[in-house]
C-alpha cells in the first residue's frame, strides 16, 4: 500500500503539487496578513507553519482516499487476502510520506517570508514534524476510510478531522514557539509526550477499527 501511494505520486505528483501549492499560498498570504516586524516571527510563524500544513494535508488526504473509490479499488482491497491492519499501516505510511513532503515545502517558504534562520530552527521543526506527522497520517487514514463512501466526503473529512487534530497541532505550535524563544530541543519533552499519546491512540484505533470501517 505504501509503495503504491509513492509510485502513483511519483508518476503524476497530483496530491503533492496541489496540496503543496495550497500550503505555500496559505503561508505566503499569512505573511502579508500577520507579519508586521522582526519580532513577529517568534509569535506568528509557528501558527502559520502548522495551520498551512494541517489544511493542505486535509486537502491531500481527501484526494488520496478518492483514488481508492475510483474503479472499485476499495472493493479490491476488501477482498484481498491480507490483514486489514496491514492495509491501514501501508496507507498511513504513504500518507505520512506525503505529510513530510508538505513540511519540506512549507517550512523553508515560511522561513523565507518571515525571515527566521532555517539552519538554526529547521532541524527542531522537522523533529517536531515527524512526531506530529504520524498523528496527522494515522487520524487521516482512519477518518478518510470513514468518509470515503460519503458524497460530501471532502467537507465531512475536514469538518471531522480538523477539530480532532487540534491537540497535536496545538502541541506542535507550542513546541515550535518554544524553539523560537530559545528553549533547547531537549526541553520539549512534555509536548512530545502529548503528541506521542495522540499518535498511539489513533494508530491503535486505526489498526483495530479499520477493517470494520471499510467493510461497512
Amino acid at each position: 500500500m505504501a509503495k503504491k501511494e509513492v509510485l502513483i505520486e511519483r508518476q503524476n505528483g497530483e496530491i503533492v503539487a496541489t496540496a503543496g501549492f495550497f500550503g505555500l499560498l496559505l503561508a505566503t498570504v499569512s505573511s502579508f496578513a500577520f507579519h508586521s516586524g522582526p519580532g513577529e516571527a517568534q509569535r506568528v510563524a509557528p501558527g502559520v507553519i502548522w495551520i498551512s500544513i494541517a489544511f493542505s494535508a486535509v486537502l491531500g488526504l481527501g484526494r488520496a482516499w478518492q483514488r481508492e473509490r475510483e474503479e472499485n479499488a476499495l472493493l479490491g482491497l476488501i477482498v484481498a487476502p491480507i490483514a486489514r491492519s496491514a492495509i491501514f499501516a501501508g496507507k498511513a505510511l504513504g500518507l505520512f510520506a506525503f505529510v513530510m513532503a508538505l513540511e519540506l515545502l512549507v517550512v523553508p517558504v515560511t522561513a523565507l517570508v518571515f525571515g527566521f534562520d532555517l539552519l538554526a530552527y529547521g532541524p527542531g521543526i522537522f523533529g517536531i514534524g515527524i512526531v506530529a506527522g504520524v498523528g496527522i497520517a494515522a487520524s487521516g487514514t482512519l477518518f478518510g476510510a470513514m468518509t470515503v463512501r460519503t458524497r460530501a466526503r471532502d467537507l465531512v473529512l475536514a469538518t471531522v478531522l480538523l477539530p480532532l487534530l487540534a491537540p497535536v497541532l496545538a502541541c506542535a505550535m507550542a513546541a515550535t514557539r518554544e524553539l523560537f524563544v530559545g528553549v533547547s530541543f531537549s526541553e520539549l519533552g512534555d509536548y512530545f509526550l502529548l503528541m506521542l499519546v495522540f499518535d498511539f491512540v489513533f494508530l491503535a484505533g486505526g489498526m483495530g477499527l479499520f477493517g470494520t470501517l471499510i467493510e461497512d
